[in-house]
């Protein structure tokens, strides 16, 4: 890149508009996959590195996240990039922001719980799921795995529409 780099902020701004691959509803700082930004120079030219978390350590999309990453900031004239897969701390559903759970609401997911404590989720029975259609708490799970392996699909009782919840992790 020549001339002036452009600001961490400025950055995560670029990466806030990187979809998801799966749910592009949300991007990848919405799903807090992105995890870190910052530029190093070790005697060289500059380099960013983001450092990034997949949803979880199998994920299919992990590939396409880094290659739309990099292909982001490229287009934004950044020459060198780096990215870092980091799987510790694994992602947590905690992660993603209240508007980010909006956003998957009005996409037709219903956001996952709050996953801070997960023993405590394990050991309490399962809190009704809302329907992101029309709100209602009477629903039921038909598939523990729904269109990925981070959702589950349900069914709506009382509007009757099949939808994917994002599970708690």
């Amino acid at each position: 890149m020549v001339g002036t780099r452009p600001s961490v902020t400025q950055v995560w701004g670029w990466l806030a508009d990187v979809p998801d691959p799966e749910i592009p509803a949300v991007s990848v700082v919405d799903l807090g996959i992105v995890r870190e930004v910052w530029w190093t120079a070790d005697g060289g030219p500059d380099e960013l590195r983001v450092a990034v978390t997949p949803t979880y350590a199998g994920c299919p999309a992990t590939r396409a996240i880094a290659r739309d990453i990099e292909r982001a900031l490229h287009e934004r004239g950044i020459a060198r990039v780096a990215l870092e897969v980091r799987l510790a701390p694994p992602w947590t559903t905690d992660w993603i922001g209240a508007d980010a759970r909006e956003k998957l609401r009005a996409y037709g997911i219903a956001p996952p719980g709050n996953a801070a404590d997960p023993l405590a989720l394990r050991a309490r029975p399962r809190e009704p799921v809302a329907c992101p259609r029309c709100g209602s708490s009477a629903t039921s799970r038909t598939s523990e795995f729904g269109s990925t392996p981070c959702k589950a699909l349900y069914r709506c009782d009382a509007c009757r529409e099949p939808f994917d919840h994002f599970k708690c992790h």
